[in-house]
């Protein structure tokens, strides 16, 4: 939170370890519309530029737009100034490396922490320079590089920016194509006048919700404040899983790159690998979270990979997520298919899934394995937790890595198996 846990003075000095950690000569920073996030930038230069890397100022971006201009121009380290979905009040950094390498807890946050609480840096000699660039007419064209832009056809969505980036990004990349965007909480404003910019909530899905039925629109997405996550509707409104978006957007891909390998976590439904299987696809299963994903995509050179969150990943995009770039392939689906979203989804959202359910526990550890020996006849695996497998149902039940909590997730055939098996391994979890 800003200004009591993260001021302009820690900024600085995450600034100048990040470059004693990094060594770049380089450092492309990009920042979002918060309140703080211009006078972080400002202290976090200084830092960088003290320990003689220059800095290149992208101003106002999404986070995908950093991740491409330090893929594309080749910069050696980049920050994103930026706390995504959160409340006003928080700010952050999301830190990478040459590639647009994300920097984990275990590949450097927790390093650069370190070096930022010993207050000793490297002596530099020089002092680095700071120049702006603006990238956003190059990432613009990037992103349309994922579709055939001849294919989509005059279409009608709405776009919800949450007053966060995204209303700065989508104007860029939709006046280039055939679609009439109806746009909702496009001001750029990081005191999010309207609803929080965190569309994972079902309530912040409800402007765009309307929207759509309102102006008979084909289908509404919203983005979170740094708008590198989407959320779709279909064309009456109903919020349409990350894990059914996975599948629509694999099936797209898989179209133009025939026998590619795509990644989709753990908790995404049984009709992901199916659907992947079923157009010729290698499905690999996963981990939860960015930095599992984005490491098993540059092992197997993995075209896609989708999680239920909303972030989508991408190959060409430097193995780095997107929303937009996810949105666009559904638009080019819908185009060619002449079909709606519900219709292509109908064959595929046939099961009932429960949603994350949390629940705190005292001992996590004991807890799994007292779960693991209650289901002691099912197919299990610990890729993540434990996962239950039976034909007609499954569930996974996975630490918090931050809380003592266990996150609950089950899909089932129907929906009274759903209640059933859900209630029945809360009770496990909660007794």
């Amino acid at each position: 939170t800003y200004p009591d846990q993260l001021d302009e003075r820690v900024a600085e000095l995450i600034g100048r370890a990040f470059v004693d950690y990094v060594a770049p000569s380089t450092v492309a920073v990009g920042r979002d519309m918060r309140e703080s996030s211009k006078s972080l930038f400002d202290a976090f230069a200084r830092g960088v530029t003290a320990q003689g890397a220059d800095v290149v100022d992208l101003g106002l971006t999404s986070t995908d737009e950093l991740y491409f201009a330090v893929g594309k121009f080749g910069y050696p380290a980049g920050v994103m100034i930026t706390a995504s979905h959160n409340p006003k009040q928080y700010n952050g950094f999301k830190l990478c490396r040459e590639g647009a390498i994300a920097l984990s807890a275990e590949t450097g946050v927790f390093a650069i922490r370190d070096i930022v609480a010993s207050g000793s840096f490297k002596p530099s000699g020089t002092r680095g320079s700071v120049t702006k660039r603006d990238v956003l007419p190059d990432f613009a064209e990037h992103c349309l590089t994922f579709v055939d832009r001849d294919s989509i056809r005059p279409l009608r969505i709405a776009i919800d920016c949450g007053n966060g980036m995204g209303g700065l990004i989508v104007p860029a990349i939709f006046e280039r194509l055939p679609v009439e965007v109806i746009p909702l909480f496009f001001d750029l404003d990081g005191s999010f006048p309207n609803h929080p910019a965190s569309p994972i909530e079902p309530e912040n899905m409800q402007a765009v919700q309307a929207a759509v039925r309102e102006h008979s629109a084909d289908l509404g997405a919203a983005f979170d404040g740094d708008a590198d996550r989407v959320f779709i509707t279909d064309e009456r409104g109903t919020l349409v899983g990350g894990d059914m978006v996975t599948a629509l957007v694999a099936d797209m891909l898989l179209r133009r790159h025939p026998g590619s390998t795509i990644l989709y976590n753990l908790i995404c439904s049984r009709s992901v690998p199916e659907l992947i299987a079923a157009r010729g696809g290698v499905g690999v299963r996963t981990r939860v979270g960015h930095s599992f994903i984005k490491a098993v995509m540059r092992e197997r050179n993995a075209i896609f990979g989708g999680e239920h969150s909303g972030h989508f990943y991408f190959r060409d995009h430097y193995f780095a997520d997107s929303g937009l770039i996810a949105l666009l392939v559904v638009l080019e689906l819908i185009s060619r298919e002449g079909k709606t979203v519900s219709e292509l989804l109908r064959p595929l959202d046939r099961r009932f899934r429960s949603g994350e359910i949390n629940s705190h526990v005292d001992d996590v550890p004991k807890k799994l394995e007292e779960i693991t020996q209650a289901y002691a006849d099912a197919e299990i695996d610990r890729l993540d937790g434990i996962t239950v497998r039976y034909p007609d149902w499954w569930f996974n039940v996975r630490p918090s890595n931050t809380e003592p909590l266990l996150r609950l997730n089950v899909e089932a055939d129907s929906k009274a198996l759903l209640d059933q098996r859900r209630d029945e391994v809360l009770e496990r979890i909660r007794g």
